[in-house]
Parts: C-alpha cells; structure tokens; sequence
C-alpha cells in the first residue's frame, strides 16, 4: 500500500519504517526540515535499538522516503497516519493543535478516497473532531474515512513491539476501513481488535493508566515493605506469579517517566473530569508516582548527612534503558533537587548525554561510569542500564570518595554489594 505517515517522532518514525519492512510504500512528512534532511542521510532524531538500521535498509530499498511536503504525499497516498505529537498543556489535558492542523491541511488536498488514521495517542472523541475537519473543510463529493489505530510501542523495545504486537486495535467507522487495515496489518499475525472509534480511543489511555497503576502500586508496596523490614522484590514476585496479575511492571524504583504513562494518565483524569467523572484512583497513581523522588530523595540525604556542597556522582539520565528519551525522566526532578540543596553533580547515561546537556545545567557531564564515580561522595543509580550491573564494583569502591549507593532501581544484590563494603541503599529492600 501507499502510506503517509504525518510526523516523524518516535511513533511515526518506528511506524512508518515498520510499515516499509513489510512491504508497504512509506512517505514520512514532518515540518521540520532541518529533522527530514537528516532523515534523508540516515541520520535519526531519536536513539531507539535496531532503527538506524531498519531505516537505512527500507531507504536503500527504496520503500521509506521523508519530506516536507505534505499536499503531495496526502495525494499520492490511500492510507495517512497521523502521528503527530499531542503535548500536555498546563492543565494536563493534551494539545491537539497540530492534530487539528495536519486533519486540516489533508481536508484540503483529498480529491480521491483516504483513509485517515489516528496513530497519535488522543483524546476520546478526537475521531469525531477530525471527522467534522474532513467534512467541513473537504471538496464536495469526496470520499474518505478516519479510523483509530492506536500505538503500544516501549521505547526500546519499539521494533519488536510493532513487529510482534500483543494485539493490533482498529477503531473504525466503515467495513471498507476495517479491509484496509486489517489487509495492512495482516502480515503481523496478531489478534485484531475492531472496535468503534471512541472505544479505540480509551483502550490506549486505559492500557498506560493501568500500566502506571501496578508501576505506583508496587512503589506504594515498596514503601511498606522497607517499614516493615520486608522485601518487596519478594513480595512482587509472590503477587506477580498469579496469572491475574501478572509480573510486569512490577519492579520498585523511583517512579515511571517517559512521554507517555505522565502525560497519558494526567490527559486521562482530566477526559474524566470533562465526562463527570473524578477518576480518584489516578490521581492517587500520579501522586504516589511524585512521592517517590521525595522517598529518595530522604534516602541521598540519609546516605550523605548535609547534601550542600558535596559531589554526588549519577548513573542513569533516561527515563529507562535502551532509550534517549529525557522526557518527565525523573532524574531531571531528582538532580534539580540536589542542586538547590547545594549539591555539585556529576553524571553519565550510555546514550541520552546530548539531550540531557540541553536539559540539565549546571551538570558536570562525564565520558563514562567511573569518570562519574571518581571522588565523588555518594553515587546514585537513576536508570537501570546493563552496562551499571556489569561494573567492576570493587574499581568504583576505590574511585569513590567514600563507598555509598543509592541504588534507585534495585539493581544490585543488596548482600554481595554490603560484603565488598559499601554503605547500600535501595528500594523497599532491607
């Protein structure tokens, strides 16, 4: 098929070279020329494992292309994602203005039939809007349709999620876009949900409410566990081996970040609200996920006494692994923190060094692990990477100033690090 995909950020660019790898023709359009002639050398905006590679492969097969220019690609294409961003706005509702625009820009190029996919995580009743655009703004006589396909892709796990999906949800309104799409996404073997539109449009917000729900309640776990002197990595595994719950998701820490679950919950409670409905249940999840850069923030001020003016060495930037996403990454929160305390910190992460430097200042920013841990008083673990686990733990014993972690991901075993003599603390874990 031939396919416009609106928007090159992390959905649109994964989708569009996912939707080429099997076979589909594939325009990315975005406004940003600087991002698309970047795209055209191969060079991504976003670190995402496989992409780069994926991306150069479906160009040179000439089967993925970028541009601005979207009045040509809405022509030439039959099915058009939108996969635009829907940032949160003060209130926490999500901004549709560019979704409203790019509905708008495509309304007045159709003179054949669209399919017009929303791909972008929106709003319940978003379709409808985008469906009166279409009908206001098109030609006369024209035929088209919108559908809702919404995305469930990890960061760092983009590829295999889009390529091996759980399930693929189609919120359609006509059979002629259940046939497209199903024919579309026929070579993935997965189950196909088709639902209506709105019903599409809250399956995406509820699956990242609830995904954010277990994060908060195992973090709320967490808590009574370490008052209790039990610990909670037992307990999640004892919860997570029933087949009810499940083991996702379960894993104690600082708190989720990333693009999606905050934004996602927040943009929820507040559909909610507008529904009449008070969705106490995520706001709980969204406070107790605020708490939890507070809990440890009470435990680096534990492990060193006075914060001001002590080098505090952090491992971990990103909101998670395999990702250079710094998007509501709860180091940002965790570091500024420190900072008014009067703290001088010094940092690493494998791959989000560029976008944490626009981000963070101030920052003594290092080249590797124990460049970070060298003379500095206590060492923070932020984001889960392989390469923090595979330290040589007795060479950052001697770098450090004095031998102190606090692990905000529970990456170490709490006993063989104790044994080696460091000062350890971590999360719900005695």
């Amino acid at each position: 098929m031939k396919i416009a995909v609106v928007g090159s950020g992390y959905v649109g660019l994964v989708s569009g070279a996912c939707f080429a790898s099997i076979g589909n023709q594939v325009t990315c359009v975005d406004v940003d020329a600087a991002k698309v002639n970047a795209l055209k050398k191969g060079i991504l905006p976003i670190y995402e494992p496989g992409l780069e590679a994926l991306v150069k492969n479906c160009m040179k097969q000439k089967r993925l292309s970028f541009t601005t220019d979207l009045k040509k690609t809405v022509r030439q294409s039959e099915v058009i994602f939108i996969a635009v961003g829907t940032p949160p706005r003060p209130n926490g509702e999500a901004d549709l203005s560019f979704v409203e625009n790019v509905a708008s820009a495509i309304a007045k190029e159709i003179t054949s039939y669209k399919l017009i996919v929303e791909k972008s995580t929106v709003p319940v009743q978003t379709g409808e809007k985008i469906f009166q655009t279409l009908r206001a703004q098109a030609k006369k006589g024209v035929l088209f349709d919108v559908a809702s396909n919404p995305e469930f892709l990890r960061e760092g796990s983009a590829i295999e999620d889009f390529m091996h999906p759980d399930r693929i949800i189609l919120g359609v309104q006509s059979n002629k876009a259940k046939k497209i799409l199903s024919k579309l996404y026929k070579p993935l073997k997965s189950q196909i949900v088709v639902t209506d539109i709105k019903s599409a449009e809250i399956i995406k917000h509820a699956s990242n409410s609830f995904l954010a729900t277990k994060i908060s309640f195992i973090n709320a776990i967490s808590n009574i566990c370490e008052a209790a002197k039990a610990n909670v990595e037992e307990v999640a595994l004892g919860i997570g081996l029933d087949k009810r719950i499940g083991k996702s998701f379960l894993n104690a820490g600082i708190g989720f970040g990333g693009f999606c679950f905050p934004k996602d919950l927040s943009a929820f409670i507040r559909i909610s609200e507008k529904l009449g409905y008070d969705f106490q249940l995520l706001k709980a999840v969204e406070k107790i996920n605020e708490d939890q850069k507070a809990v440890f923030m009470k435990k680096v001020e534990s492990a060193v006494w006075n914060v001001n003016s002590k080098t505090i060495g952090v491992l971990g930037l990103a909101f998670k692994p395999n990702t250079d996403d710094m998007r509501f990454a709860p180091s940002v929160d965790i570091i500024a923190a420190l900072q008014t305390q009067g703290a001088k910190i010094k940092a690493y992460d494998p791959h989000a060094m560029k976008k944490a430097k626009q981000m963070l200042k101030g920052v003594e920013f290092c080249s590797d692990s124990y460049s970070v841990c060298k003379d500095s008083e206590c060492l923070l673990i932020l984001t889960e990477w392989q390469e923090f686990k595979d330290l040589d733990l007795k060479k950052v014993k001697k770098l450090l100033k004095r031998p102190v972690i606090v692990d905000g991901r529970n990456i170490y075993d709490p006993a063989k690090i104790r044994a080696l003599g460091f000062q350890y603390f971590s999360m719900g874990r005695e």
